[in-house]
């Protein structure tokens, strides 16, 4: 990891733990990282990796209207099946929109038929950056030796940033959103294809 990315987890991490929220676990183990990538077909970032190194949340008490059970994915211990469908969810989400309608202008021309055009969306989206989910559909970019990546937040074809970087997410989900002006919060895109919905 570099070592840029291993002080923005661990600073993300000691936010998380200050905010004093969710249940923290200890941290996942290099060995234990090594497998999740194997098995889902990512590369943590390096300061997502220090995050979950540093302490795994792996519970919170839920709230009224909550989509997720317990929206912090349990990468050590939780269902293979409940991960995937998060792993898969920006991506199901946009298929979904196709189906009722959705093209985006940069993808050229909308095939005719509806089972063409999803046929079609699900070709692209898989070769579209993977993004990892961090906190129900909050999501970072997965790939190694890159860091800082702002957290978007994923509905469909709904996404806006939800933080400039993994511990300003921390503080926007779990802190105070309200304390952050205009000003002082300017993030960036910094993958292909998920930055078009953000401009």
């Amino acid at each position: 990891m570099t070592p840029e990315g291993m002080r923005l987890g661990a600073e993300a991490a000691h936010l998380l733990a200050t905010a004093d929220c969710c249940e923290i676990a200890p941290g996942l183990s290099d060995a234990e990282l090594r497998r999740i990538e194997e098995e889902y077909g990512f590369e943590f970032a390096d300061d997502h990796r220090a995050f979950l190194a540093a302490g795994l949340p792996v519970s919170q008490p839920p709230e009224e209207g909550d989509t997720w059970g317990n929206p912090w994915p349990d990468w050590r211990s939780g269902d293979p099946a409940k991960l995937r469908e998060q792993l898969e969810w920006p991506v199901e989400g946009i298929v979904v929109a196709v189906q009722h309608g959705y093209w985006h202008p940069g993808w050229g021309q909308r095939p005719a038929g509806t089972d063409d055009a999803a046929r079609e969306a699900k070709m692209l989206l898989a070769r579209v950056p993977k993004l990892v989910p961090v906190y129900a559909h909050r999501f970072l970019p997965a790939g190694h030796g890159s860091h800082g990546h702002p957290v978007l937040s994923i509905w469909g074809t709904d996404i806006i940033y939800y933080g400039a970087d993994l511990g300003d997410y921390i503080n926007h989900e779990f802190d105070d959103f309200s304390a952050h002006t205009p000003d002082d919060w300017n993030p960036r895109a910094t993958v292909g294809f998920w930055e078009d919905f953000l401009s």
